[in-house]
């Protein structure tokens, strides 16, 4: 046993389990190796150190521990060690376990990017960190996929060079914004920074040679003014627990450089300076210090304790300007906040400090949908969802429990009209077998085929219904009486110009209200849409749509009251929409 699981075992408060789970993985990976030729149990012990460092708990530990236990398993082979997981370590670990080994899934669709050289869009991109947060299913799982990429990414150069770009592209695309909304900072900018050293080598290679003389500078410069400070707070006896700086991020840095023309004078904060404090009231009365004796720049004061940022980042942010007429930005905060910054929702469930998980994720915004999250650490902002693949990759975003038979529908209305046969993973399946999140469908259609009123009995999403019951009733529709030919003749004609009349008529009232050519519903262009009158949305808002019966789509602001309500009732008519 390693000297650094050792450490582990004496500091833990549950020594035994994380001993089983290291005895456990080292049998498990016995004859499992990484391309660098290293054996998984070394990695796997790396991931456990960095959740230790946080001071998460032991079932996370050991979770970290046997991480990659059931990958490259086959199905049967997988299922009875998920079982022998679940008797020796329970069920919560082995759901865990179990959850991590689908998160890859969420590769296919890059994957199939890079290799036709497509670009991808911001909604596309969406839709995979959502199905990625959805496959994950615990924040934990998100986590330990963190740590366990922050590993990879350090020893990606032993990968070939498209395997580097997807790793890396991934990693920037959909990880780095993940780890950014949950607030762990660190994790953030050490991922970040690898993925562009091999996503872009030239780009990076070009930023570190040139900015190394600015932060060399800045940091010099910092030197000297640390001390002044201190003389400044110890006059006006503030309580001042430490001043330091940090470096920002490559990436970005890189980011700021191309929103200011790649000019390094725009950028005041390479270098930023940290004042912790004690408490709030100190924030402030030290922020009147620094304003007391520096000139700060107007436009460039941010109170982020007051109103915290969606990730629940908390801090006072000034720039101002200093004694050489350097540009500074100072951030002060608490030790709390510190730590916070630092590590995120994690700086909260510590097993250590015994905090109230529910209460203390109050302070968290971007929770406020899913207040249980601390008492289980369930995702379950998408339980009414499922996110599934079209064979070149793109999203396709159901309700819950839906069927090959929703999925063709939301790909396009002829699909869905003339489906006869669905594959998943290349396997033939029921026409009502239930997608499952990361599920790669493949469709046949035959011109032939005509939709089921059968079909009804178990479609989930409200647009399959709407196109099935009209082709159903058309061909059910008509009169069966035994009238003579002429009059059955005449009737027919009169009931299709009354209802290619009626049918004028609605196209022409829903083109007018619509705007189609700008909305997308569920990844697809050019469906009829209403704007709701209630709370009228404007291209650039946040948006949904409401299938309502017999109508096209309704659509809300995602903060609409009345869509709010109808969600409540009616989830599974709600679909995606955004503008294009």
């Amino acid at each position: 046993m390693s000297a650094d699981i050792q450490k582990i075992i004496k500091k833990s408060l549950a020594p035994k389990l994380i001993e089983d789970a290291f005895e456990f993985a080292t049998k498990a990976y016995k004859e499992k190796y990484r391309i660098s030729g290293e054996n998984y149990i070394v990695h796997a012990t790396r991931v456990a150190l960095a959740l230790d460092k946080m001071n998460l708990d032991a079932t996370t530990i050991a979770f970290g521990i046997l991480h990659d236990v059931l990958d490259d398993v086959p199905g049967l082979a997988k299922k009875v060690e998920t079982k022998e997981i679940e008797k020796k370590f329970g069920k919560e670990i082995s759901k865990l376990v179990e959850k991590i080994s689908e998160v890859n899934r969420v590769r296919y669709s890059l994957s199939i990017g890079i290799k036709n050289k497509k670009t991808f869009t911001k909604e596309k991109i969406e839709s995979l960190r959502r199905m990625f947060l959805a496959l994950s299913g615990d924040i934990r799982v998100v986590l330990v996929e963190l740590f366990s990429r922050l590993d990879g990414l350090n020893n990606l150069e032993h990968l070939p060079e498209d395997k580097q770009k997807l790793y890396a592209l991934e990693t920037l695309q959909i990880f780095v914004p993940v780890a950014s909304r949950l607030g762990l900072s660190e994790i953030r900018r050490s991922l970040e920074d690898v993925a562009f050293s091999f996503l872009f080598p030239e780009k990076f290679k070009w930023l570190k040679e040139n900015i190394k003389e600015q932060y060399d500078e800045r940091e010099k410069y910092l030197k000297k003014f640390i001390p002044y400070l201190d003389k400044i707070f110890k006059k006006e006896r503030a309580k001042v627990i430490d001043v330091n700086y940090r470096a920002k991020s490559y990436w970005s840095t890189y980011q700021k450089l191309l929103r200011h023309n790649m000019d390094f004078n725009e950028i005041h904060d390479l270098l930023a300076l940290r004042i912790i404090t004690t408490d709030i009231e100190s924030c402030y009365r030290i922020l009147g210090i620094v304003h007391k004796y520096f000139k700060p720049i107007s436009g460039e004061i941010n109170d982020y304790i007051a109103k915290p940022k969606i990730n629940g980042y908390r801090s006072l942010h000034t720039t101002i300007f200093s004694q050489e007429g350097k540009i500074t930005e100072i951030q002060i905060r608490t030790a709390e906040m510190q730590k916070e910054a630092m590590y995120g929702v994690c700086a909260h469930w510590s097993y250590k400090e015994r905090i109230d998980l529910k209460k203390e994720g109050e302070n968290f915004e971007w929770l406020k949908d899913a207040p249980d999250f601390w008492k289980t650490f369930k995702i379950d902002f998408f339980t009414n969802k499922v996110f599934t693949f079209t064979p070149k990759g793109d999203v396709i975003t159901l309700p819950k429990n839906s069927t090959p038979i929703d999925f063709s529908y939301a790909v396009h209305s002829d699909i869905g009209n003339h489906c006869e046969a669905a594959k998943i993973s290349g396997k033939m399946v029921p026409l009502n077998h239930i997608l499952e999140n990361g599920d790669v469908v493949e469709i046949s259609v035959n011109k032939n085929k005509k939709p089921s009123k059968d079909w009804l009995r178990f479609v989930k999403s409200s647009l399959a219904k709407s196109h099935i019951k009209k082709l159903t009733d058309e061909n059910t529709s008509g009169f069966k009486f035994p009238w003579p030919g002429f009059i059955r003749k005449k009737i027919a004609e009169l009931s299709e110009a009354s209802k290619k009349k009626r049918e004028e008529k609605e196209i022409k009232e829903l083109i007018k209200k619509s705007e189609a050519n700008h909305i997308s519903l569920a990844g697809q262009k050019g469906m009829l849409v209403h704007i709701a009158k209630c709370c009228n949305p404007k291209p650039g808002d946040d948006v949904s749509a409401y299938l309502a019966q017999k109508r096209s789509a309704v659509l809300h602001r995602t903060s609409c009251v009345n869509l709010k309500n109808i969600s409540k009732k009616f989830p599974e008519k709600i679909i995606d929409a955004s503008w294009e």
